[in-house]
């Protein structure tokens, strides 16, 4: 028995108790709760302080100036010494926050007031700059993750008595998540320019993330019994209303919260709604939807069908609608875009009658399901369109309930014929590599799910399908996926074994799909960019090497201009002695007087070697001693002579004045030691011959000169096509020498292939053989097809005569 008095004061005890934030009988369960979102923070945290070094360093690269360079040097140093107090702050505060939560000690949020033109002259601009990049950051996960937020909000709404948390207070929403990182930062010395890195790191790798934290809660949540049954719903409705969102009646007391729809949850629902987008409801995973989403009106199509493709997508997919109409109504057996004839032209003649939207389903699930059976038989070998087409009309007269009299609807076959078109591009692209187009090529049965499902497909580019085959299509054009069977290829097969597998109308596949295989295409990206950065560090030092060759080659050439010394002399010059101003020009510099002595020394032993009057012998007799020690300390810097051969080649050359000034050639003709090959030749390879077999500027043509003039503006990055015979190649202009004018170009891997000069660049391109890759052909795979599809349709209808 307690020995403690009773209260006097019983309603206030409840009160007490009924003030606290989380029921202890719910407190195993947030603890549980709160150490799992713990642990992701902090995994997530690390990975933005992992990523600082090279993201800082990549932005030294491409500084504006030394100062700016400095900055974030020394910002790397900086963030290592803050991190610990960073990550101890943070944890700190997000700890703080969920006890604030469990104890009902939440802050309300305060409504803001009406503020003055001298309040607002006290926000500093830093501040601001740091509040917005807050406020986007969760902006963005409110917008993608509105349907796990509002289910956690009425669940925790659930277990706080009732009461809805605010959702910029509620210590797992992404505003919480974001302002505790703004928080920690406040007392680090960082300037507004390295804090603005940090936050876009943030962003990647814990906002980016916060999804999978979301659903994990949520589990846990329902796993507890905490309304289990709970649905989201954000149609579009047939007015012009603003969505609501619904729950199903839970098997929960009568006192839980009504489930109202979060602010953010409905704004992005009516600002999506009024942009005329097209919707979705996601379908429970795995789950499979009864039927597609009703049919919009298309919006109205370009004013001149004859014009360019709009670059609005919602335009040009009506624009092809009807495109497409005009094609079917003049000949339905008319091939299309590929060669591919209309779905139309396979159903029976004769048909009236139109197949509902569930057969059409049902044909492509037993599509995808044959596909799925025998998918390792067929990933080797592409999925031809013409025969997918037959294939979907044997299914759907196979199963129809009138056979000959069913036909698909106008519309349908529009969706069908332009998935049947985009399919045929991926084949026909010169840009994928062959295995690419194979793999991606057996997409075409879900991808055509998605479009009679979903047109937003082709009308919205943030399509989450979209941007999946975008994805792989980009990378299958940077990385290349032939003789590639363990790496990008093995990948892109197990994104489409994944999608045949396991598409069954819910969306949401596609972007966790598009989630992994951009972690994968990001570790290829960065390995390029190393690979690419290291080759332009080695491109540096070879072309300071080859400007000191350069330079040492002009003061041979000069030093020989007009003489004609015997073979010793020449060789010697021409192969060692260059060598060694080379050495001087690197170590001393070219206005040292180093180099001016060691180019004096070429001068003058170029000069002994050809016939001098008595005055000349006499000088070249008070000067060898000099010139001697000068030339062994030159061949002692190239580190390849014994003392014995460098003196053996110095008894040699003096031999060679001798019979020069005694008029005696063949006697120095017979003088000609082998000489060791140039060590630095070998090191530079064919980079040595460049500026010898590059054109003069002088010797170009007129054409050829307006293109070096714009080839001295065009900025890394800039893909060319070289064409070398019957081969093509892509290579992109990674780094460009200010003193050699040498350009040197990465492939899509970043391994250096070839360094060309200014000159033949320009003459390369005046003859057809180099040209710079219009910026088009990067676009988006889809972008690119469809436009080409138009096009096509527009040749076909008359309007254009050009190609596609």
């Amino acid at each position: 028995m307690s020995n403690q008095p009773p209260s006097k004061n019983p309603i206030a005890a409840a009160q007490t108790l009924a003030s606290r934030g989380i029921q202890p009988r719910f407190g195993e369960l947030m603890q549980g709760c709160h150490k799992l979102a713990m642990n992701r923070l902090a995994e997530h945290l690390s990975g933005v302080f992992a990523q600082v070094d090279d993201t800082l360093f990549e932005c030294a690269e491409k500084a504006e100036n030394n100062q700016i360079q400095t900055l974030f040097f020394d910002s790397m140093r900086d963030i290592r010494k803050q991190r610990p107090q960073i990550e101890r702050t943070y944890h700190q505060h997000i700890a703080q926050n969920f006890a604030d939560l469990i104890e009902g000690k939440l802050k309300a949020q305060q409504e803001p007031g009406e503020l003055n033109a001298e309040q607002l002259s006290l926000v500093q601009n830093e501040d601001y700059e740091e509040s917005l990049q807050v406020t986007n950051m969760a902006s963005r996960v409110k917008a993608r993750c509105a349907q796990s937020l509002f289910a956690l909000d009425q669940r925790l709404a659930l277990l706080n008595n009732g009461k809805k948390l605010d959702e910029d207070n509620n210590p797992f929403g992404p505003q919480a998540i974001a302002q505790t990182f703004r928080d920690a930062l406040a007392a680090t010395p960082f300037p507004l320019r390295i804090k603005t890195i940090l936050y876009m790191l943030f962003d990647q790798h814990m906002m980016q993330n916060l999804d999978s934290l979301y659903e994990a809660l949520n589990q846990r949540l329902i796993d507890a019994d905490v309304l289990p049954n709970l649905k989201y719903s954000a149609q579009r409705a047939a007015t012009r209303n603003r969505p609501t969102a619904s729950t199903e009646p839970a098997q929960e007391p009568s006192s839980a919260p009504a489930a109202a729809p979060p602010a953010h949850a409905t704004h992005a629902a009516y600002e999506q709604h009024n942009a005329g987008q097209l919707h979705y409801s996601p379908a429970p995973s795995g789950a499979s939807t009864a039927h597609y989403a009703p049919t919009e009106a298309y919006p109205a199509g370009p004013a001149d069908l004859s014009g360019e493709p709009p670059s609005d997508p919602a335009v040009l997919f009506s624009g092809l609608a009807t495109l497409l109409g005009e094609h079917r109504q003049r000949d339905i057996d008319a091939p299309l875009f590929g060669g591919t004839r209309s779905i139309v032209s396979f159903a029976p003649q004769g048909a009236t009658r139109v197949y509902s939207a569930s057969e059409l389903l049902d044909a492509l699930n037993r599509l995808q399901q044959q596909s799925a059976n025998d998918l390792s038989h067929r990933l080797h070998k592409p999925q031809g369109v013409e025969g997918l087409k037959a294939d979907l009309q044997q299914q759907l007269e196979s199963y129809s309930s009138q056979p000959g009299e069913q036909k698909l609807s106008d519309q349908e076959a529009d969706v069908i014929d332009l998935v049947g078109m985009l399919f045929d591009f991926i084949l026909d692209d010169d840009n994928l590599p062959d295995n690419c187009k194979t793999a991606l090529s057996h997409l075409h049965t879900p991808y055509l799910k998605v479009a009679l499902q979903d047109k937003a497909l082709f009308t919205q580019h943030q399509h989450p399908a979209r941007r999946l085959l975008n994805a792989m299509a980009q990378a299958g054009v940077l990385y290349g996926c032939d003789g590639d069977e363990r790496g990008l290829l093995a990948k892109m097969q197990w994104v489409v074994e994944r999608v045949i597998h396991g598409f069954a109308g819910n969306l949401q596949l596609f972007e966790s799909l598009l989630e992994e295989f951009n972690e994968y295409a990001a570790t290829l990206q960065h390995k390029a960019e190393l690979r690419e950065r290291r080759a332009v560090e080695a491109a540096k030092g070879r072309d300071k090497l080859l400007g000191a060759r350069q330079l040492a080659v002009e003061v041979i050439a000069q030093a020989l201009h007009d003489r004609q010394p015997p073979a010793i002399i020449r060789n010697f010059l021409e192969l060692t002695w260059a060598d060694v101003l080379v050495f001087v020009c690197l170590r001393h510099g070219e206005r040292s007087a180093e180099w001016q002595r060691a180019s004096e020394v070429a001068e003058q032993l170029a000069w002994s070697g050809t016939p001098q009057d008595a005055n000349g012998r006499e000088r070249l007799q008070a000067l060898r001693v000099a010139l001697l020690e000068d030339l062994r300390q030159g061949l002692e810097l190239l580190g390849g002579y014994h003392d014995a051969g460098i003196r053996r080649l110095l008894q040699d050359l003096v031999a060679c004045q001798h019979a020069v000034q005694a008029k005696q050639p063949q006697i120095a003709a017979k003088l000609n030691p082998a000489l060791p090959e140039s060590p630095l030749g070998a090191m530079l390879g064919e980079d040595a011959a460049l500026a010898t077999s590059a054109p003069r500027a002088a010797g170009l043509s007129a054409r050829a000169q307006v293109l070096v003039k714009e080839l001295e503006q065009i900025e890394f990055g800039t893909w060319f096509e070289f064409v070398n015979g019957d081969e093509t190649r892509e290579l992109k202009l990674s780094w460009y020498s200010p003193t050699t004018r040498n350009y040197m170009f990465v492939d899509h891997s970043g391994q250096r292939v070839a360094i060309k000069p200014l000159t033949l660049l320009a003459s390369e391109m005046e003859q057809g053989l180099a040209r710079i890759i219009a910026p088009e052909r990067a676009a988006p795979l889809v972008d690119r097809a469809l436009s080409a599809i138009y096009r096509v349709l527009q040749r076909f209808s008359g309007r254009t005569t050009a190609d596609a």
